[in-house]
């Protein structure tokens, strides 16, 4: 098996895909020769929800950088020695990535940079140009298409969450959701139509493959996922797991499609989630062959189903 890259430093670590890549990469270090970084700001390394999750981390051989990510003097003295950068960054970030990958660009170790892609493909047909969840991330592929040329840059397109996708929110229940406390489930449309699931933690799984087939990687849109799956197929599994049977209900695509208007003219930030879910109802995380196989990884190194479910009724 081939190993990490030699020096790896991540942003937006911490954060919720963030946490489950860093710890992916610290548990794939072939030894404690290789610099495994975060770049964070003062504010978060001294959080007392973060402190625990840092020190375990500073355990197994974490290096903590802090700095502000707008500061360009901070950001390049991060990158001295560094071969990779991983972004984790959040939505409301995105668009910072395009100094990010600039001053990589400009430096002189970091020859790989991996942005923060993990998540709807924003390139799956002609319409994707045009739905607003996938303007920054459009941005910063633009961006890096017209001015970077000796950085090498992978995009790992994973789909949805499935552990994200589980939770049923009360104020917009009809977007699709199950709720394990009440045995309920909101699906969209006949609730048969299929949609590609990659679970947290098989994000950075499949982060660390790519990591380990630069041949493979570099310079590559990857479109990975952990396995393929129906709404219903989801509310049989939580009803197998809790022994109860569950109500569900049903929205149709084009009561989504109303709805996700309402959203966004009113301005609410559950606008976003209202168009992904419309995005994976349509089929647009469906692809005749993933990228996993070129990676090195097969359906039965992946998370399944059950086990997702199982840790949300948990």
């Amino acid at each position: 098996m081939a190993s990490l890259p030699f020096s790896i430093l991540i942003f937006g670590g911490t954060g919720a895909i963030g946490k489950h890549i860093t710890s992916a990469i610290l548990s794939a270090q072939a030894s404690p020769g290789h610099s495994i970084s975060i770049f964070t700001s003062d504010a978060t390394a001294s959080n007392p929800e973060k402190e625990a999750l840092l020190s375990s981390w500073k355990s197994q051989g974490l290096r903590v950088v802090t700095g502000d990510l707008n500061n360009a003097q901070d950001v390049s003295r991060a990158y001295e020695g560094v071969d990779v950068v991983v972004s984790c960054l959040g939505r409301n970030t995105l668009t910072a990535q395009t100094e990010l990958i600039r001053l990589a660009e400009e430096s002189r170790s970091v020859n790989w940079f991996f942005p923060s892609e993990y998540g709807t493909d924003i390139e799956y047909d002609a319409s994707s140009k045009d739905e607003k969840p996938h303007q920054n991330k459009l941005k910063v592929r633009e961006f890096i298409r017209s001015n970077i040329r000796r950085v090498q840059c992978t995009y790992l397109v994973t789909g949805p969450y499935l552990d994200m996708y589980l939770t049923l929110l009360p104020s917009v229940a009809a977007i699709g959701g199950y709720d394990v406390r009440s045995k309920k489930a909101m699906v969209i449309n006949s609730g048969n139509d299929a949609v590609g699931f990659t679970s947290m933690p098989d994000v950075g799984k499949l982060l660390v493959a790519a990591l380990r087939n630069p041949e493979e990687a570099k310079g590559k849109v990857l479109k990975v996922q952990s396995f393929v799956t129906t709404p219903l197929d989801i509310v049989r599994e939580f009803e197998k797991q809790t022994g109860a049977e569950w109500t569900t209900d049903y929205t149709s695509i084009q009561a989504l499609r109303e709805l996700e208007q309402q959203l966004w003219d009113e301005g609410k930030p559950l606008a976003t989630a209202a168009t992904l879910r419309r995005i994976w109802a349509e089929g647009r995380t469906l692809y005749q062959k993933t990228d996993n196989e070129k990676l090195g990884l097969a359906a039965d190194d992946m998370e399944t189903l059950s086990e997702v479910v199982g840790r949300a009724i948990i």
